[in-house]
């Protein structure tokens, strides 16, 4: 019953049926007969012209002013709490954490910190690549000490030459939450 009602609105179903098209209205002439099919010529259209005005790309969002260290990867400045970008240093509690936070203290005590924040957040912190006022980057700094690891992850293995040899071991935990071997100290 279905197949006949199917049928009946859409004819067999099985056989390819060619669409015709009315043929496009003319204006009203006498009537001729002709013999040859009209032509048609294909519309093209250009694109648009480029506009010649250089349009600046967006600078990254930046806060600038003395900091309160946190941890080892983590200060604040004013009421807003950031990530230093690209590194992993070790927990307050865990081997070389106390070190690390008192290494970044060191770095930042007195200077204007300039952070360049980055659109993600990492546990309730804006991710930043912070600058000292003579240029420097503490990331780097912080893995050039041997406080921190670079996390290529994150960072796309740009401090990864700056790592001393042997911090890894040292740093056993941070390097284990790297890979994922430990969930238990995640931050």
């Amino acid at each position: 019953m279905i197949r006949l009602i199917i049928r009946a609105f859409f004819g067999g179903g099985q056989q390819s049926r060619k669409r015709t098209y009315p043929p496009p209205s003319r204006p009203s002439a006498p009537a001729q007969s002709f013999t040859s099919t009209p032509t048609y010529k294909p519309i093209y259209r250009t694109p648009a012209p480029k506009p010649s005005v250089q349009v600046e790309e967006p600078q990254p969002a930046t806060i600038t002013g003395k900091c309160y260290v946190v941890d080892g990867d983590t200060i604040r400045i004013g009421k807003v709490s950031l990530r230093l970008a690209g590194i992993d240093a070790p927990e307050l509690e865990h081997p070389w954490g106390q070190k690390a936070k008192w290494e970044l203290v060191k770095l930042c005590k007195g200077q204007t910190i300039t952070a360049e924040l980055e659109p993600s957040i990492s546990y309730d912190r804006v991710v930043a690549t912070c600058f000292l006022p003579d240029g420097r980057d503490l990331s780097a700094e912080m893995v050039k000490a041997g406080l921190a690891l670079d996390w290529p992850k994150f960072s796309g293995g740009k401090y990864a030459k700056l790592e001393p040899e042997g911090v890894r071991k040292k740093h056993w935990k941070a390097a284990a939450r790297q890979r994922g071997h430990m969930s238990v100290f995640h931050k």
